[in-house]
C-alpha cells in the first residue's frame, strides 16, 4: 500500500474510532444526564405517563396526579393550593419543580433507590409503575391559622414541635396557585411563571427557609443564653442600662426603643432587660461577652449550618465572622449583619422549650408505596445541645415574663402560660419600615409548639409596627390552633 492510501486509511480509522467513542459516551456516559434533562420531552412523557405519588397532610391529599387525555397521560393537581404552596411548590412540564415536588422527586416518581424492589416487583408482575406517597408532619389547623392570621401581609410563619422537630406549620405569603404552572398548556404555564417571577413579594420563594432577615430583638434570646451559659450571670444580675449607649470605639449613640428608659439609675436586671427588650443593656452585655461567645452560642442553636434540609435545603443563618466592638454590640441585639431564617428562630425557641436540646426539624413523616407499604419513617434526632437544662429553665421563666407583662402581651392565651420574645428589626435601608418578629412557645410548662413569625416591613402597620403589636397575635393564633385553646 502506498503512502497516500495509508494516510487516508489512518484518517478514516481515527474518524471511525472518534465516532464510536462519541456515540458510546452519549449512550452510556451521558445517559443519566440526558434522561434527567428537563428539556428531554421523552423523559417528561415517561414521568407524566405514570401516576406521580400524592402529598398528604393528616390523611388528606393536597397534591395528586390525575389522568388527562393528552400525550402526557397525567397532570398534577393541587388542592387548597395557596394554603400549601409554600410546602408543595409546583411540578411543571415547562418549569420543572420546586419545594417538595423537587426535593422528593425521586420518591414521588418511584425512582428512588429505596424503591428498587418495588420497581422489580412491578416489572415481574407487569403492573404499571407508580410513585410513592409522602405524608407530612403539618397540622392542618396550625397551617390554616398561620395563613389566615398573616392575611394579605407579606411574611412567614413556622411552627415546630419542640420534643421531636416535626414542622407543624410552614407558611410564606404571598402564596400562589401551583395549578396555573402545572397545566400542560405550555404557553399558559410560561405566562403564569413569568407573572409570578415578577410579582411583588416573590411568591415562588419559600421565605421560611430560604430568606435571611435581621432578627432584631429576638436574637436577644441568644445573647441572654450566652450570658447564662458563661456562669457569670443569672436572671437577677444587674446590667448597665443607659438611656443611650455610646457604641464602643465610636461616637454613635444607640437609643432604646422610643427613647424609653430601662430602669432606675440606668440599671436593670437581665430578666427585666429581656422582658422590656432593653437595647442598651443587651448591646453592652454583648460587647462584654465578646463576639466569640455570641457566635459559639448562635452556632449551638443552629446558626452557620449550611447542610440542613427539611428535606428542602435551608439557607444558613449567619453571625458576622469578625466584627469590631461596635458591631458586636449591635449584633447582640440582632442588628448589624446578623441574619436568620424564620425556621432558625423557631428552632431557638424550640430548643429552649425542650430543656436545651435542639431537635432536627423535618417535614416528611412517612413514605409509602402505592400499596401503602411503609418505605421509610422519620425518627426524631438531636441536632445539638444548645444550652443546659438550667439555662433553658431560666430563659423560659424570662420569656414568660415577656408575655405576661412585657413587650409580648398580645401573645397571651387565657389559662395558658406562654413564653415569647418580640423583635422589631431595622432593615438598614433608608425609608423602609422595620420587620416585626415574634418567637415563642406554649404551654410554657408543657411545650407542644414553638413558633416564629415575621411580618415584613411591618405589614399593614408599616413604620408604626412592633413585633409585639403585629407578629405576636399571629403567633398566638397558631399556638392556640395546636394546643386546642
Amino acid at each position: 500500500m502506498n503512502a497516500p492510501l495509508r494516510r487516508l486509511a489512518t484518517v478514516v480509522l481515527v474518524m471511525f474510532l472518534a465516532l464510536l467513542a462519541g456515540t458510546s459516551w452519549v449512550q452510556f456516559g451521558q445517559a443519566s444526564a440526558l434522561n434527567n434533562d428537563p428539556r428531554n420531552v421523552r423523559t417528561l412523557y415517561r414521568e407524566y405517563g405514570r401516576p406521580r405519588g400524592p402529598i398528604i397532610v393528616a390523611g388528606q391529599t393536597i397534591a395528586e396526579s390525575k389522568p388527562v387525555d393528552d400525550p402526557f397521560g397525567y397532570q398534577r393537581s393541587y388542592l387548597q393550593p395557596e394554603l400549601y404552596s409554600t410546602v408543595t411548590g409546583f411540578y411543571s412540564v415547562v418549569n420543572g419543580g420546586t419545594q417538595l415536588e423537587r426535593a422528593m422527586n425521586d420518591v414521588l416518581t418511584g425512582q428512588a433507590d429505596s424503591l428498587f424492589w418495588t420497581r422489580v416487583q412491578d416489572l415481574v408482575t407487569g403492573r404499571q409503575p407508580q410513585g410513592s406517597s409522602i405524608e407530612l408532619t403539618l397540622d392542618p389547623a396550625a397551617q390554616q391559622a398561620a395563613f389566615d392570621a398573616l392575611g394579605g401581609q407579606q411574611g412567614a410563619v413556622v411552627a415546630v414541635e419542640p420534643s421531636t422537630g416535626r414542622i407543624l406549620a410552614m407558611v410564606s405569603t404571598p402564596g400562589f396557585d401551583p395549578n396555573a404552572l402545572a397545566t400542560h398548556d405550555t404557553t399558559a404555564a410560561n405566562a403564569a411563571y413569568q407573572q409570578l417571577a415578577a410579582a411583588e413579594g416573590d411568591p415562588l420563594l419559600n421565605t421560611t427557609i430560604r430568606e435571611n432577615y435581621p432578627p432584631g430583638s429576638t436574637f436577644k434570646l441568644i445573647t441572654a443564653a450566652a450570658a447564662l451559659e458563661s456562669g457569670d450571670y443569672s436572671p437577677e444580675s444587674v446590667l448597665a442600662a443607659p438611656d443611650e449607649l455610646t457604641l464602643p470605639g465610636t461616637r454613635t449613640q444607640l437609643p432604646n426603643f422610643g427613647g424609653s428608659s430601662c430602669g432606675a439609675n440606668e440599671q436593670t436586671t437581665l430578666a427585666n432587660a429581656l422582658r422590656i427588650s432593653c437595647n442598651t443593656a443587651f448591646a453592652q452585655l454583648g460587647a462584654d461577652l465578646g463576639d466569640d461567645a455570641l457566635r459559639e452560642q448562635a452556632d449551638r442553636f443552629g446558626f452557620d449550618s449550611d447542610d440542613l434540609t427539611v428535606p428542602m435545603p435551608v439557607s444558613a443563618s449567619t453571625f458576622p465572622a469578625d466584627p469590631d466592638a461596635a458591631q458586636t454590640a449591635l449584633s447582640a441585639i440582632g442588628q448589624e449583619s446578623v441574619r436568620s431564617t424564620p425556621l432558625q428562630m423557631a428552632m431557638v425557641s424550640a430548643a429552649i422549650a425542650n430543656g436545651g436540646t435542639l431537635m432536627t426539624p423535618y417535614l416528611v413523616q412517612t413514605v409509602r408505596t402505592a400499596d401503602l407499604d411503609v418505605v421509610s419513617e422519620t425518627e426524631p434526632s438531636e441536632l445539638s445541645d444548645a444550652v443546659s437544662g438550667a439555662t433553658a429553665s431560666a430563659l423560659t421563666d424570662m420569656m414568660v415574663g415577656v408575655v405576661d407583662s412585657g413587650s409580648g402581651t398580645a401573645a397571651q392565651i387565657p389559662g395558658v402560660r406562654v413564653a415569647g420574645k418580640t423583635g422589631t428589626a431595622q432593615t438598614g435601608r433608608e425609608g423602609e419600615a422595620p420587620h416585626a418578629w415574634f418567637t415563642g412557645f406554649a404551654p410554657a410548662d408543657d411545650p407542644q409548639v414553638a413558633v416564629a413569625v415575621i411580618v415584613e416591613h411591618g405589614g399593614d402597620a408599616g413604620s408604626e409596627a412592633t413585633g409585639g403589636r403585629v407578629a405576636a397575635p399571629i403567633a398566638r393564633a397558631v399556638m392556640q390552633a395546636v394546643i386546642g385553646q
